[in-house]
Protein backbone atom coordinates (compact mmCIF):
# COMPACT_ATOMS: atom_id res chain seq x y z
CA UNK A 1 0.00 0.00 0.00
CA UNK A 2 1.24 3.36 -1.06
CA UNK A 3 0.88 6.71 0.23
CA UNK A 4 -1.03 9.63 -1.11
CA UNK A 5 2.05 11.14 -1.43
CA UNK A 6 3.28 8.81 -3.28
CA UNK A 7 0.27 7.20 -4.98
CA UNK A 8 1.74 6.46 -8.32
CA UNK A 9 5.04 3.99 -6.69
CA UNK A 10 4.51 0.46 -6.97
CA UNK A 11 2.00 0.78 -10.13
CA UNK A 12 2.25 -1.95 -13.38
CA UNK A 13 4.63 -0.70 -16.12
CA UNK A 14 4.17 -2.99 -19.43
CA UNK A 15 6.69 -3.68 -21.64
CA UNK A 16 7.13 -4.48 -24.98
CA UNK A 17 9.63 -5.41 -27.97
CA UNK A 18 13.34 -6.70 -26.76
CA UNK A 19 14.83 -6.24 -23.14
CA UNK A 20 15.92 -3.04 -23.22
CA UNK A 21 19.70 -3.60 -22.62
CA UNK A 22 19.49 -5.45 -26.08
CA UNK A 23 17.06 -2.54 -27.69
CA UNK A 24 18.96 0.15 -29.40
CA UNK A 25 16.66 2.71 -27.40
CA UNK A 26 14.33 2.84 -25.00
CA UNK A 27 10.82 4.37 -25.31
CA UNK A 28 8.82 5.31 -22.16
CA UNK A 29 5.19 6.01 -23.30
CA UNK A 30 3.30 8.10 -20.80
CA UNK A 31 -0.87 7.70 -21.26
CA UNK A 32 -3.13 10.45 -20.39
CA UNK A 33 -6.14 11.28 -18.57
CA UNK A 34 -8.40 8.34 -18.63
CA UNK A 35 -6.17 6.04 -20.52
CA UNK A 36 -4.08 3.13 -19.62
CA UNK A 37 -0.34 2.00 -20.01
CA UNK A 38 -2.17 -0.71 -22.37
CA UNK A 39 -3.64 2.18 -24.66
CA UNK A 40 -0.82 4.19 -25.24
CA UNK A 41 1.66 0.89 -25.25
CA UNK A 42 -0.24 0.70 -28.72
CA UNK A 43 1.72 3.57 -29.93
CA UNK A 44 4.61 0.90 -30.22
CA UNK A 45 2.77 -1.04 -32.85
CA UNK A 46 2.38 2.33 -35.20
CA UNK A 47 5.94 3.00 -34.44
CA UNK A 48 6.71 -0.41 -35.77
CA UNK A 49 10.05 -0.08 -34.80
CA UNK A 50 11.03 -3.51 -33.64
CA UNK A 51 14.24 -2.45 -31.90
CA UNK A 52 13.08 -0.64 -29.67
CA UNK A 53 11.96 -1.30 -25.58
CA UNK A 54 8.71 0.19 -24.94
CA UNK A 55 8.03 0.81 -21.24
CA UNK A 56 4.49 2.57 -20.07
CA UNK A 57 3.97 3.21 -16.49
CA UNK A 58 0.00 2.96 -15.29
CA UNK A 59 -0.85 5.97 -13.30
CA UNK A 60 -3.42 5.22 -10.14
CA UNK A 61 -6.56 5.67 -11.24
CA UNK A 62 -5.79 6.53 -14.67
CA UNK A 63 -4.91 9.76 -13.91
CA UNK A 64 -1.38 11.33 -13.36
CA UNK A 65 -2.77 15.01 -11.81
CA UNK A 66 -6.28 15.89 -10.69
CA UNK A 67 -6.92 19.21 -12.56
CA UNK A 68 -5.58 20.76 -15.46
CA UNK A 69 -2.14 21.36 -16.34
CA UNK A 70 -3.12 25.06 -16.52
CA UNK A 71 -4.21 25.03 -12.99
CA UNK A 72 -1.50 25.89 -9.76
CA UNK A 73 1.18 23.90 -9.87
CA UNK A 74 0.28 23.02 -5.90
CA UNK A 75 -2.92 22.14 -6.57
CA UNK A 76 -1.89 18.74 -8.90
CA UNK A 77 0.57 17.99 -5.58
CA UNK A 78 1.06 15.25 -4.73
CA UNK A 79 0.10 13.08 -8.01
CA UNK A 80 2.20 15.64 -10.32
CA UNK A 81 5.43 14.82 -7.86
CA UNK A 82 4.40 11.24 -7.87
CA UNK A 83 4.23 10.87 -11.52
CA UNK A 84 7.69 12.85 -12.00
CA UNK A 85 9.28 10.31 -9.70
CA UNK A 86 7.81 7.34 -12.13
CA UNK A 87 9.77 9.01 -14.81
CA UNK A 88 12.57 9.44 -12.99
CA UNK A 89 12.76 5.81 -11.86
CA UNK A 90 12.20 4.55 -15.31
CA UNK A 91 15.20 6.36 -15.92
CA UNK A 92 17.24 5.14 -13.54
CA UNK A 93 16.34 1.28 -13.77
CA UNK A 94 17.26 1.30 -17.70
CA UNK A 95 20.90 2.91 -16.71
CA UNK A 96 21.00 0.24 -14.39
CA UNK A 97 20.42 -1.92 -17.31
CA UNK A 98 22.87 -0.52 -19.24
CA UNK A 99 20.63 2.28 -21.03
CA UNK A 100 21.84 5.89 -20.40
CA UNK A 101 19.64 8.83 -21.12
CA UNK A 102 21.02 9.79 -24.43
CA UNK A 103 19.85 6.07 -25.89
CA UNK A 104 15.92 6.76 -23.53
CA UNK A 105 12.95 8.87 -25.24
CA UNK A 106 9.99 10.00 -24.34
CA UNK A 107 6.96 10.10 -25.73
CA UNK A 108 3.50 11.30 -24.17
CA UNK A 109 -0.13 11.75 -24.79
CA UNK A 110 -2.33 14.54 -23.44
CA UNK A 111 -1.85 14.49 -19.79
CA UNK A 112 1.06 12.55 -20.73
CA UNK A 113 2.90 14.78 -22.95
CA UNK A 114 2.28 17.44 -20.11
CA UNK A 115 3.97 15.54 -17.43
CA UNK A 116 7.09 14.03 -19.99
CA UNK A 117 7.86 17.63 -21.35
CA UNK A 118 7.90 18.63 -17.87
CA UNK A 119 9.97 16.04 -16.70
CA UNK A 120 12.12 16.85 -19.67
CA UNK A 121 12.68 20.30 -18.89
CA UNK A 122 12.94 19.66 -15.05
CA UNK A 123 15.79 17.45 -15.84
CA UNK A 124 17.47 18.52 -18.77
CA UNK A 125 20.16 16.46 -20.41
CA UNK A 126 20.87 14.39 -23.76
CA UNK A 127 17.63 12.06 -24.42
CA UNK A 128 17.01 10.12 -27.77
CA UNK A 129 14.39 11.98 -28.30
CA UNK A 130 11.25 13.60 -26.86
CA UNK A 131 7.44 13.66 -28.14
CA UNK A 132 4.69 15.68 -26.74
CA UNK A 133 1.26 14.75 -28.64
CA UNK A 134 -1.09 17.09 -27.25
CA UNK A 135 0.65 18.62 -24.39
CA UNK A 136 2.99 21.13 -22.95
CA UNK A 137 4.92 22.61 -20.20
CA UNK A 138 2.63 22.31 -16.58
CA UNK A 139 1.50 25.33 -14.78
CA UNK A 140 -0.88 28.47 -15.20
CA UNK A 141 -0.13 31.61 -17.77
CA UNK A 142 3.31 33.34 -16.23
CA UNK A 143 5.14 30.14 -14.89
CA UNK A 144 8.47 31.16 -14.83
CA UNK A 145 10.43 28.54 -16.93
CA UNK A 146 13.82 29.53 -15.53
CA UNK A 147 14.67 25.56 -15.55
CA UNK A 148 18.23 24.43 -15.73
CA UNK A 149 20.65 22.65 -17.52
CA UNK A 150 21.52 22.08 -21.43
CA UNK A 151 19.12 18.98 -23.46
CA UNK A 152 22.31 19.24 -25.54
CA UNK A 153 20.41 18.78 -29.15
CA UNK A 154 17.74 16.70 -27.83
CA UNK A 155 15.07 16.17 -30.95
CA UNK A 156 11.51 17.72 -29.54
CA UNK A 157 8.75 16.92 -31.46
CA UNK A 158 5.90 18.85 -30.54
CA UNK A 159 2.28 18.23 -32.43
CA UNK A 160 -1.25 19.64 -31.18
CA UNK A 161 -4.45 20.87 -32.89
CA UNK A 162 -5.06 25.29 -32.68
CA UNK A 163 -8.43 24.06 -31.28
CA UNK A 164 -7.49 21.29 -28.81
CA UNK A 165 -10.35 21.68 -25.80
CA UNK A 166 -7.13 20.80 -23.35
CA UNK A 167 -4.24 22.31 -24.82
CA UNK A 168 -4.12 25.96 -25.71
CA UNK A 169 -2.06 26.78 -28.75
CA UNK A 170 0.28 29.13 -27.04
CA UNK A 171 0.92 26.90 -24.72
CA UNK A 172 2.24 24.92 -27.36
CA UNK A 173 4.20 27.47 -28.83
CA UNK A 174 5.40 28.33 -25.23
CA UNK A 175 6.51 25.28 -24.71
CA UNK A 176 8.62 25.04 -27.88
CA UNK A 177 10.51 28.20 -27.23
CA UNK A 178 11.09 26.54 -23.81
CA UNK A 179 13.08 23.76 -25.41
CA UNK A 180 14.26 25.90 -27.64
CA UNK A 181 16.42 28.00 -24.95
CA UNK A 182 17.39 24.67 -23.53
CA UNK A 183 19.16 23.56 -26.16
CA UNK A 184 17.10 21.12 -28.13
CA UNK A 185 15.78 20.90 -31.62
CA UNK A 186 12.36 21.41 -31.90
CA UNK A 187 9.95 20.45 -34.45
CA UNK A 188 6.36 22.20 -33.91
CA UNK A 189 3.69 21.40 -36.03
CA UNK A 190 0.01 22.71 -35.60
CA UNK A 191 -2.54 21.38 -37.16
CA UNK A 192 -5.83 23.15 -37.96
CA UNK A 193 -8.97 21.94 -36.45
CA UNK A 194 -7.94 18.68 -35.30
CA UNK A 195 -9.03 18.75 -31.48
CA UNK A 196 -7.51 15.91 -29.18
CA UNK A 197 -6.30 13.49 -31.16
CA UNK A 198 -2.87 11.82 -32.61
CA UNK A 199 -2.83 12.06 -37.03
CA UNK A 200 -0.79 10.31 -39.32
CA UNK A 201 1.77 12.65 -40.01
CA UNK A 202 2.64 13.21 -36.04
CA UNK A 203 3.46 9.23 -36.03
CA UNK A 204 5.60 9.40 -38.86
CA UNK A 205 7.73 12.12 -37.03
CA UNK A 206 7.33 10.63 -33.74
CA UNK A 207 8.84 7.40 -36.05
CA UNK A 208 11.52 9.06 -37.70
CA UNK A 209 12.80 11.05 -34.52
CA UNK A 210 13.40 7.51 -33.04
CA UNK A 211 14.76 5.28 -36.22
Amino acid sequence: MHSLEDAHAGQPVLHRGPPPAEARLAAILVHGRGGSARDILGLAEDLDLTDVAYLAPQAAGHTWYPFSFLSPIEQNEPGLSSGLRVIAGLIASLLEQGVPPERVGLIGFSQGACLSLEFAARHARRYAGLAGLSGGVIGPPGTPRDYAGSLEGTPVFLGCSDIDPHIPVERVRESAEVFRRLGATVDERIYPRMGHSINREELEAVRALFS
